[in-house]
């Protein structure tokens, strides 16, 4: 058997639930560590074995987090590997230097095993979740709503900020240098984890978003509290 032959039998195998729940975006994820505890059995079971390495580039004056994960067939010794990069933030509240590079670190490592083995970080639609979830809106999308809408106090300050403040409507522009200066405000306020936020954009860097994430984003981080009131 090949060193391919033996990669598309463990990743037909493999099987790594989201055994995380992010609080701040309420979605299930899953870690490095998952995916590394699922992966030690099945490659047991094929004689083979995975590498994970690290190496620190600089790409226009920022640094990035390389990690390379290798498949490596036990009986043979052919290999085959994947890469993916993660930029390390140019401040983290809360963190020092060495915590900063090992979460860029974590996160690169986990979409170099996604890719190598084919793991979608998106949701099933052929899971029980999925269904259930799909089934909810069709139940809300056919009630009628027998009194006015009555809106929670998140949703008028939500609203309320967007209304005054022009960098939270669409316009086109996409993530402009003003959106970021006040998305960086916005972090450095209320001290939220910039992983948590990526998390929930669901983007490996701020830039990568577009307008209608930003927004919901932004109102996220308006009805949060400051740090320092919490």
């Amino acid at each position: 058997m090949s060193v391919y032959s033996k990669l598309t039998v463990v990743q037909a195998k493999l099987k790594a639930p989201k055994n995380q729940f992010n609080k701040f975006g309420n979605y299930k994820y899953r870690s490095c560590e998952d995916i590394l505890e699922a992966l030690k059995p099945v490659l047991n079971e094929e004689k083979a074995t995975v590498f994970i390495s690290d190496s620190i580039e600089r790409i226009e004056n920022r640094y990035y987090v390389k990690a390379t994960a290798t498949f490596i067939d036990s009986e043979t010794g052919e290999t085959v590997s994947n890469t993916a990069y993660a930029r390390e933030p140019e401040n983290k509240k809360g963190s020092d230097e060495s915590q900063i590079t090992g979460a860029s670190s974590s996160y690169a490592r986990k979409y170099a095993l996604n890719g190598l083995f084919l793991i979608d970080d998106t949701k099933d639609e052929d899971t029980e979740e999925r269904q259930n979830e799909k089934k909810n809106r069709a139940n809300k999308a056919e009630k009628k709503p027998e009194t006015a809408e009555v809106k929670t106090d998140d949703q008028k300050n939500a609203e309320m900020v967007a209304g005054v403040n022009p960098l939270l409507l669409p316009d086109g522009k996409g993530m402009t240098k003003e959106r970021m200066d006040f998305l960086h405000q916005e972090i450095e306020r209320t001290g939220i984890n910039n992983s948590v936020l990526l998390g929930f954009a669901k983007v490996q860097k701020y830039e990568d978003m577009n307008e209608a994430t930003y927004i919901a984003l932004m109102n996220k981080l308006a009805i949060t509290k400051d740090k320092d009131k919490r």
